[in-house]
């Protein structure tokens, strides 16, 4: 009996050993709340935003009561876009960040106070790249809605936040909105952030964050996961979306920790400011 449960003993530790060294070699991380094999996140993640891409911007209308817009005038405020520049905004499929770049950089105002000449003008590019397709597509339909089809200043271009096709030294400015929670690798797409932009060039995420303020934080809570899905079902036909939406955000490294990635990855200046609480924070920095 005593061999026969030590035995038993050591057959459990053993399967435990493999286990954890098969967890391991899979490399698992989080989709969510469920741990998933790395090499399966990418293509769950592709599902989330072709599924939800049409239903995109009018979703973001309703979850934040339209505080989205006034989040991205936020960012883009902070980026102070100029004629000439070159600018890369990443997971930006649909537009709403690259138009108010454009907005800015071609403002009538601006443009008078600063007497900006054509050719300067001429020379702005605001490259919008998207891992999905189906993103891109709505960004491009939204462009011509504007006249901006054939607008040489727009260039839509389909990659991936990790492995970025652009020149080293390439980019003025670089822009991700509510898109660096869903890579694989914060760090790899941090470290592409820096090598495309110049020295000089401004990093600026903007990112649902974690709430502190307790009351608060159980009031968004409650709202996160009780009403944000049942709104993914009612208006985008999509609960699990919009259920992995709000898991991810929990999932997400709180501010101090992802401003300490941001350094780590070779930026300076690197600071940080919470909207609503913490609900959303604007990360930036500078390659210096």
């Amino acid at each position: 009996m005593a061999l026969r449960s030590l035995s038993r003993r050591l057959g459990s530790r053993i399967l435990s050993y493999r286990s954890s060294v098969a967890s391991l070699h899979s490399h698992a991380t989080s989709f969510g709340f469920q741990e998933v094999k790395e090499e399966e996140k990418s293509k769950l993640v592709g599902n989330v935003f072709t599924n939800v891409a049409s239903s995109y911007d009018i979703m973001n209308d309703v979850m934040s009561g339209g505080l989205h817009r006034l989040w991205k005038e936020r960012l883009v405020g902070k980026l102070s876009p100029f004629p000439g520049m070159k600018h890369l905004d990443v997971a930006g499929g649909t537009g709403d960040v690259a138009f108010r770049i454009y907005d800015a950089v071609y403002s009538v105002k601006r443009r008078a106070l600063n007497k900006v000449d054509e050719a300067s003008l001429e020379e702005t590019q605001i490259y919008v790249c998207d891992i999905n397709p189906n993103m891109l597509n709505v960004g491009k339909q939204r462009a011509a809605e504007r006249g901006l089809r054939d607008n040489k200043s727009l260039v839509w271009v389909e990659g991936d936040a990790e492995a970025l096709s652009f020149d080293d030294n390439s980019m003025d400015g670089y822009t991700i909105a509510f898109g660096i929670r869903n890579v694989t690798h914060i760090e790899k797409a941090l470290a592409e952030a820096y090598r495309v932009l110049k020295r000089g060039g401004r990093f600026l995420c903007l990112e649902l964050s974690h709430v502190d303020i307790p009351i608060f934080k159980d009031i968004y809570d409650l709202y996160s996961f009780q009403v944000i899905p049942n709104l993914g079902e009612l208006i985008a036909g999509d609960r699990e979306s919009y259920q992995y939406l709000v898991e991810s955000v929990r999932k997400f490294p709180p501010q101090e920790r992802f401003a300490s990635m941001i350094a780590d990855a070779g930026f300076e200046k690197v600071e940080y400011e919470n909207l609503v609480g913490g609900v959303v924070a604007i990360h930036s920095a500078i390659k210096l």
